[in-house]
């Protein structure tokens, strides 16, 4: 550790103090290396070896049985981007590799592809998978990247958690229903019948299930499942004793059953096993991803590869900022994105890696086990490194039945937050987003995910944008005998001071967007008061003779809302309403002097205070 402070202490001398702060920003790799000590190995070694245990079966299910790709091209997915992420991330527990709901995002677009023009693509659909996914992990991670570095981090609080939700739990369902098919034998027969969508393999199963499935791969499949959940139940029961709680149950299983399916010769019973796996994936072991083989399924891809950037993102940005928070530390979504971008885009130089973003569950016993920082990622990549060119002869015999198994499992992890959420959306009695989170669910299991998640994310962004047009103010009144002035509704005792002067306090900045409405919110107010009344009801008040606007919640405005602002004076001047600015900030006052309105209110309009504004209306109205 003397040479990596040796280094740190040279680096301020070089580069200066200022500057390597920078550096440590955007390279956090450079923060964590040199602090790093001894004491801190041993719970990052465990922590990647225990992920490790758990990420390659996992690997080998999604890119064999998800993606309908080699397994190889999973497990390197599981070890590039992991790499890469130690470096560039920010969160010291986020593990990034495949996802099943990514997984068969990709899946889909194969499947599309091959089935929209069997004249368009090569013979050998596994060139096309390995070209299709090549290109959709290229592109995820150019986008992730851009969104970094042109700062659009804030984009997971754009999305909410109902859209995220939804969708997450309709891919559940989906990848169960694909799961089943394998899980009864029943893989051969879809392909001679090749239904489509969900609802076609739904009801494939049910009349196939119990009629023409293989009987071994059936018991082997759901004897695998159901002890996956029973080791995963113990371990639960028993979280403080640690050589349990740490079981790899996914390995464990996994290995017994290839020792079993070799044993008793289960391939020969009739039970499909994973086989030969080559380790060089297609005539190169690496390839510059932009080229012609992989140009040509751009266009089709990109909406696909958009849904997975901003999906894999927001599980990312969830998992780093739970991690984040439980152990005292701080994260930058812009960095997230740029490292997540980076690793997509060094994977995808190895032909047919999936995209790979962070994993909640994964994550989540990352940082159980020991892991305290980016060191438990390099040590997980060099596992699966280790996998890939070792381990994989050994899995010869695995069953594919069992992959499928493993599948189901995380299916269930998927599936267990949304109870939770629907009784707390319906106990607070959120019906918007009860009705998004359902929109999504239907429109997944009906379509498909891409429709699912991209008709939930057009309402999410409508609604967003609903919302933000709506300029947030109040009505002011005078607390009697006082020259304070409160929100009308708000403190009982503030009322309206003189009728027909109506007071206005705008209650954040102005631009475009939230000014639009303005004109027509500031009639329904002078019109009907705060109170929400249908637009066919008659006035409930007069038309104001004054309108007084407080804004000392603006500090700025932009030039869109500025134009605005004096369209509606003028509106308002033709119409004989006198209008009075107050708490005008230096900055808005500049742009206010900038446009006319000097000119047009004159310099009495604008007044220090309310009361200062009250004084001259009622001394204009004595006069009068």
């Amino acid at each position: 550790m003397s040479d990596f402070l040796a280094f740190h202490g040279l680096s301020d001398v070089l580069i200066g103090p200022l500057h390597w702060q920078k550096v440590k920003y955007y390279i956090p790799s450079t923060a964590w290396i040199p602090e790093y000590s001894l004491p801190l190995l041993g719970g990052d070694i465990l922590g990647g070896l225990t992920v490790a245990s758990m990420l390659i079966p996992q690997s080998v299910s999604y890119a064999s049985s998800l993606a309908k790709l080699s397994p190889v091209t999973g497990l390197f997915s599981a070890a590039v981007p992991g790499i890469v992420y130690a470096f560039l991330g920010t969160s010291r527990q986020l593990n990034v590799a495949p996802e099943a709901a990514l997984s068969l995002l990709v899946g889909q677009a194969v499947s599309d592809v091959l089935h929209s023009d069997p004249h368009s693509h090569p013979v050998d659909p596994d060139a096309v998978g390995l070209a299709v996914a090549t290109i959709i992990t290229f592109q995820v991670g150019l986008i992730s990247f851009l969104l970094g570095i042109f700062r659009l981090g804030f984009l997971d609080v754009v999305l909410g958690r109902a859209l995220l939700r939804g969708f997450v739990t309709a891919v559940a369902v989906v990848i169960m229903i694909e799961q089943l098919i394998p899980m009864f034998g029943l893989v051969s027969l879809q392909h001679a019948l090749n239904p489509h969508s969900t609802l076609d393999k739904l009801i494939f199963l049910i009349d196939n299930a119990f009629t023409h499935a293989h009987h071994l791969t059936t018991v082997v499949s759901f004897g695998a499942l159901a002890i996956l959940v029973l080791l995963r139940k113990i371990k639960q029961c028993f979280p403080r004793y640690w050589f349990i709680y740490r079981l790899p149950e996914v390995f464990l299983v996994v290995v017994v059953s290839t020792i079993l399916s070799d044993k008793f010769d289960w391939d020969r019973d009739g039970i499909e096993i994973l086989g030969d796996v080559p380790v060089q994936t297609g005539d190169s072991f690496i390839h510059f991803p932009v080229r012609h083989a992989t140009l040509r399924y751009l266009r089709k891809t990109t909406s696909t590869a958009v849904l997975i950037s901003v999906v894999g993102f927001l599980d990312s940005i969830v998992s780093a900022k739970q991690n984040a928070a439980k152990y005292g530390y701080s994260i930058s979504p812009n960095r997230e994105l740029v490292a997540l971008g980076a690793g997509n885009i060094v994977a995808s130089f190895i032909p047919g890696t999936l995209p790979a973003y962070g994993s909640i569950t994964r994550s989540r016993v990352n940082g159980d086990v020991g892991a305290r920082t980016q060191m438990a990622s390099l040590v997980c990549s060099t596992m699966v490194l280790l996998a890939i060119f070792f381990l994989l002869p050994w899995l010869y015999f695995l069953p594919k039945c069992v992959l499928a198994s493993i599948i189901c499992l995380i299916v269930f992890s998927l599936l267990a937050e949304a109870p939770h959420d629907i009784k707390f959306f319906w106990k607070m009695r959120a019906w918007v987003d009860l009705s998004l989170m359902a929109l999504t669910f239907f429109f997944t299991i009906i379509w498909d995910v891409e429709v699912g998640i991209a008709v939930s994310l057009v309402i999410s962004l409508l609604l967003v944008v609903h919302r933000s047009s709506k300029t947030r103010m109040t009505v002011l009144g005078r607390v009697p005998g006082t020259d304070v002035w409160k929100p009308i509704g708000e403190e009982s005792t503030a009322e309206e001071d003189v009728p027909g002067v109506l007071i206005i306090r705008i209650r954040e900045n102005l631009d475009f967007a939230n000014t639009a409405q303005l004109k027509e919110r500031l009639r329904r107010i002078e019109l009907y008061g705060q109170e929400r009344h249908h637009p066919s009801e008659e006035p409930q008040r007069q038309h104001a003779h004054t309108l007084v606007f407080h804004l000392a919640d603006m500090d700025s405005i932009d030039a869109s809302a500025i134009q605005i602002l004096h369209e509606l004076v003028e509106t308002y001047h033709a119409r004989g309403v006198a209008i009075y600015i107050t708490h005008l900030k230096r900055g808005p006052r500049k742009k206010f002097e900038q446009a006319g309105f000097v000119e047009l209110l004159g310099e009495e309009a604008f007044c220090k205070d309310v009361s200062s504004a009250m004084a001259r209306i009622e001394g204009g109205s004595a006069r009068r």
